[in-house]
């Protein structure tokens, strides 16, 4: 009886503790959840319900008829938690929200016009939440002026044109234009979401700002920032400080970063066009960015994750920097930068999706790239892919680059592209490298061991003489290592082709630039074929890579035939 009685309190002891964590759990992640399923309730929009309290603006002075709204000449306050339609114009007023109601305030903003010279607009000191409607088929314009009297001197409060010390919400389907002279266009020391609406933000200094978090489920934004475009920094707690995007339409330009968060940024779908820091500019990028202030496309100091959209990002500085991991699952990824296109200082991982690298001084840069799909297509000045600790260093560092599926393309024109200061793993996939224009640098740059057990790829490169460098002779694939009499032995201008003893055509390429070797791996390499080398000729289909597919070659010059003989064979012509 004894046994069954302990082993009944053991039972029920482990259920409550599972249903305390649970609470626990649920009630941690469903904050913000709960905040946007109480801003989606309201089905206000336009402020004319029967317990609606209107808010009229005169210019000067400003109307309203009831107790819970306080009115001091342009300055209106208020005081418990309801809903409020304000519509009109305050040539230098205020809408002060400070209640300790624990419902809701909500805002209508109603074809507005507000400019107050020396604070915020809207001010919200204090409420549960507030939420601010755009109200349908209306335009709302909040300006306003280049230095503030401050509430709060000590922690220099207001300080944007929207300002709130509580968790706020912005909804609708109307428009807000922001005009801020002062410092940010929106800001929340709380969370922010937005859903819906086209706003329009001016900012001497941050566009929209939202210090725990900031949440995007929907809207068309237009962000001109002085700093940076959309901002999450709360550095206090690792749970927030998160930038969270699940639809929408970007349109930013920044001096510093377009989107900043001090953790974590999630982009699960969003068309966004990005300018930082100038962009990128016309000149060619030798020496990677020199500014002193960080203008990112995309930046977080722990996670950036894209899994779909349409993203174009022009930046001075890293395009997509974090401390820890990139990792893209899909979408159109555009990128045009001084420095780095991809940085990840733990991990970059491509899933899937296209990466369209147009400039940059170095590619992909980090500890541990892995190539597991998608489309990959990077035109670097330095090395096109770079695994690395972060020092250049001439023995096997420990980091590596993981191939095992995808099409990657990388051209670089004074650079190694495809570079690891550890090793190279590759076991699927399609790897085209168009290596430098002269030593001492290389197609092909490994500090450990490049070991192919899969895939296909073909590189070129320039006369650096025992530095070249093939796949490693512990692959379990066949490579061949092709040198010429000399440095334009492969033209830029003619094709190189391989095919078997059948005329089975195994490999055809042009490279970018005159080449002095190619090396070539893939499964139709076996020690049982021989195979011809021919340069020149023509094929029936085009390419935009440099390797040619679905045509017919012809015409060539025979160079050579070989026998493979080993794991990486050696062939001069």
């Amino acid at each position: 009886m004894a046994r069954k009685f302990l082993i009944l309190l053991f039972t029920g002891i482990i259920i409550i503790w599972a249903f305390i964590g649970c609470e626990k759990k649920y009630a941690s992640i469903t904050e913000e959840e709960e905040e946007e399923e109480e801003a989606d309730t309201i089905v206000d929009y336009d402020g004319d319900s029967s317990d609606t309290i209107f808010i009229v603006l005169n210019s000067t002075s400003i109307t309203v008829s009831s107790s819970s709204v306080t009115v001091d000449g342009a300055k209106a306050t208020i005081t418990k938690a309801g809903t409020y339609s304000v519509k009109g114009t305050l040539s230098n007023g205020q809408i002060v929200v400070n209640t300790t109601d624990e419902d809701d305030v909500r805002i209508v903003l109603n074809g507005a016009n507000i400019t107050c010279s020396s604070s915020a607009p809207i001010n919200i000191q204090d409420s549960e939440q507030t939420i601010i409607v755009l109200a349908d088929n209306t335009t709302s314009y909040l300006t306003d002026g280049t230095s503030y009297t401050y509430d709060d001197i000590t922690e220099q409060e207001p300080n944007a044109v929207i300002y709130s010390k509580s968790d706020l919400a912005i909804i609708g389907k109307g428009s807000l234009v922001v005009d801020g002279n002062f410092n940010d266009g929106i800001s929340g020391k709380d969370g922010v979401i937005i859903k819906g609406g086209s706003i329009t933000v001016s900012a001497v200094d941050d566009g929209i700002r939202g210090k725990d978090y900031l949440i995007v489920r929907d809207g068309n934004f237009k962000i001109t920032a002085g700093g940076k475009g959309l901002k999450s920094d709360n550095a206090d707690d690792t749970s927030l400080g998160y930038i969270t995007i699940e639809t929408g339409y970007f349109n930013i330009t920044s001096s510093g970063d377009a989107v900043a968060a001090e953790t974590n940024v999630t982009v699960n779908y969003a068309e966004m066009t990005l300018k930082a820091g100038g962009g990128s500019g016309t000149s060619s990028t030798t020496q990677g960015y020199s500014g002193s202030v960080s203008a990112k496309g995309i930046k977080a100091s722990v996670s950036i994750v894209i899994e779909d959209g349409i993203i174009g990002i022009n930046s001075a500085d890293d395009a997509l920097h974090t401390a820890s991991a990139v990792t893209i699952n899909g979408g159109i990824i555009n990128i045009s930068t001084m420095d780095d296109a991809v940085h990840g200082e733990g991990s970059i991982t491509i899933n899937k999706g296209t990466v369209n690298i147009t400039k940059c001084y170095e590619g992909f840069e980090g500890p541990s790239i892995n190539l597991a799909g998608g489309s990959v297509n990077l035109v670097s000045t330095d090395d096109g892919i770079n695994g690395t600790k972060g020092s250049a260093v001439e023995q096997d560092d420990g980091s590596l680059v993981t191939i095992s599926d995808g099409t990657i393309v990388l051209n670089s024109s004074s650079g190694d592209a495809l570079d690891s200061n550890g090793g190279i793993t590759m076991s699927g996939g399609t790897v085209i490298v168009h290596g430098p224009s002269s030593s001492p640098e290389l197609a092909i740059d490994v500090n450990g061991a490049f070991k192919i057990n899969g895939g296909f790829l073909i590189a070129s490169g320039p006369n650096s003489g025992n530095m070249i460098e093939a796949t490693a002779t512990s692959s379990a694939q066949y490579a061949v290592k092709i040198t010429g009499s000399g440095s334009t032995a492969f033209s830029s201008s003619s094709l190189f082709h391989i095919q078997d003893g059948s005329n089975k055509d195994i490999v055809t390429f042009k490279p970018v630039r005159n080449a002095y070797y190619i090396v070539f791996s893939s499964s139709d390499l076996n020690t049982t074929s021989t195979y011809s080398i021919y340069t020149g000729g023509t094929y029936s289909a085009t390419s935009t890579t440099g390797l040619y597919s679905g045509g017919t070659y012809s015409g060539g010059t025979l160079k050579k035939s070989f026998t493979v003989s080993g794991k990486v064979t050696n062939v001069s012509l």
